[in-house]
């Protein structure tokens, strides 16, 4: 899901990622990293 997705979901992305850190990964399939940002994000 998270190759060949286009620009419209990589601008979803983007927006999810602006107001929850990480989210944007999330939409595009990516687990692990978002939860890493997540958790880092909520440390710093």
């Amino acid at each position: 899901m998270s190759e060949g997705q286009g620009s419209s979901g990589n601008v979803l992305a983007a927006i999810c990622s602006f107001f929850i850190p990480g989210l944007g990964q999330l939409v595009q399939g990516r687990l692990l990293i978002a939860i890493v940002m997540f958790v880092l994000a909520g440390l710093l």
